[in-house]
């Protein structure tokens, strides 16, 4: 008898720890969006976890690389084409700082864009 009790306390335990971790949903956090042409000087500010996602307008998503002074902070994320979705180019905020992204484009003579992205909790 002592044992069926055991098994029905435990039974209790994993059943609140279960409801527990559902109670407590992670929120999503909306992206930041902006177009390519308005990053030249500006400082983005995002939240850990958050992304800035680039508008690219008329030219391709795949053609932009970017390079991220402080990795720590913050990375870029290269758009592309995958089974008939595109997704945009981005920056994902890691950690709390600030840092500098310089964003190229494979097509001959588009300047580079340079901007700061601040990085809160």
């Amino acid at each position: 008898m002592k044992i069926s009790k055991l098994y029905a306390v435990i039974a209790v335990v994993a059943l609140a720890a279960g409801l527990s971790a559902c109670a407590a949903p992670t929120p999503v956090i909306a992206p930041v969006t902006m177009d390519a042409n308005d990053l030249q000087g500006a400082t983005v500010d995002l939240v850990v976890g958050q992304v800035l996602n680039i508008n690219t307008g008329d030219l391709a998503v795949d053609s932009y690389s970017g390079e991220v002074a402080d990795t720590s902070v913050a990375e870029f994320v290269a758009g592309r084409e995958d089974g008939g979705a595109t997704f945009n180019p981005g920056v994902k905020a890691l950690a709390e700082g600030s840092t500098k992204v310089v964003l190229s484009n494979a097509n001959g003579g588009i300047q580079n864009l340079t901007f700061t992205v601040d990085v809160g909790k």
